[in-house]
């Protein structure tokens, strides 16, 4: 009687442990068909995006290259630039996915797509901001290259908020793996470098560093973090960290402070170099600007000494994030 009821209960432990094993096999099922359909769902709205924001760019171009917008500027030229630039690459990232060359692709898909993206957007932002304010603020000619040219702005902010949808879906979430430009650290390197490249437009037309050497200085300072960032883009998007001779993620910590460092340095020494009395500079808004109505000389100081601060805010956010990935991995 003793050995039947043993015998009973190691039966019923042994169905149990089974029915455990096929609860777990049943939930791990479950867990990977959920991870699967969420990444179908996240592919399918990166797709929808991509092809919104093709849509935009090419009635963006009609209006303006086909129907003619009367754009004599040479910042119509950079617009254009954006706009097909972004398109271009828009079509390119449709076509590999359209066909599955993921692979085959010479870059790393977990990070180039996003990377596009973000400087996709960037392009259609800053076109967006500046066509209106050259070829519509001021404008008293014919209707017809207007209403293109109004028609050009809209479409063009029709495609920003495409490419910045398509960052928020394609961006990594927490505790999910993905490549490094899609995390926070990886987003503010794109914003960073073009934002260094804005920098740079505005000094050098007409060329506003050359008056003391504390301001050559600033620009050795937006040349060193543009091309660190840069090559870190690049390395990247190009899968080639894993040559490096020391630990990716501690170089992106010490640079980040270093950068951290010299654009606080930037962001005080600019203003004090280019809007002091001391140093025979120009402390108010000249009168021509004012009258103009254009963005002047003076305007682009002011400008660069913004995007100065802006830029160490974004190296700032940059170190605590990458300063977090360091020791989370430790």
């Amino acid at each position: 009687m003793i050995n039947i009821t043993n015998d009973n209960k190691i039966d019923k432990k042994a169905r149990e442990n089974s029915y455990d094993k096929l609860a777990s096999g049943q939930r791990k099922k479950e867990r990977k068909r959920s991870r699967v359909n969420k990444e179908k769902v996240w592919a399918w709205q990166q797709g929808v995006a991509d092809l919104t924001a093709g849509q935009n760019q090419s009635d963006t171009e009609a209006a303006v290259a086909v129907h003619g917008a009367a754009l004599g500027h040479g910042t119509g030229d950079w617009c254009v630039f954006c706009w097909s630039f972004s398109f271009a690459g828009t079509l390119l990232v449709l076509l590999v996915e359209l066909f599955g060359l993921q692979a085959r692709a010479p870059v790393s898909w977990r990070n180039f797509p996003i990377t596009f993206a973000c400087y996709a957007s960037l392009l259609c932002l800053s076109a967006s901001i500046i066509f209106p304010l050259y070829f519509l603020k001021g404008y008293y000619g014919s209707n017809v290259p207007r209403d293109y040219r109004i028609v050009a702005t809209v479409f063009s902010c029709l495609a920003t908020v495409a490419y910045l949808t398509e960052v928020s879906i394609s961006k990594a979430r927490p505790g999910e793996v993905a490549g490094y430009m899609a995390t926070v650290p990886g987003l503010l390197k794109v914003c960073e470098t073009f934002i260094a490249c804005v920098i740079f437009v505005f000094i050098s037309e007409p060329v506003s560093y050359d008056g003391h050497d504390a301001l050559k200085w600033c620009l050795a300072v937006y040349c060193v973090c543009f091309i660190l960032s840069a090559a870190i883009i690049v390395l990247c998007v190009g899968e080639c960290t894993g040559c490096l001779p020391f630990p990716f993620a501690r170089f992106l910590s010490a640079y980040a402070l270093l950068a951290v460092l010299m654009y606080l340095s930037a962001t005080i020494v600019w203003p004090v170099f280019q809007f002091n009395d001391k140093y025979k500079r120009q402390t108010a808004r000249p009168s021509e600007c004012t009258y103009g109505g254009k963005f002047c000389d003076w305007d682009k100081l002011v400008a660069v000494a913004v995007l100065t601060a802006l830029n160490f805010l974004m190296y700032l956010a940059d170190l605590i994030y990458s300063a977090r990935l360091v020791f989370v991995n430790v």
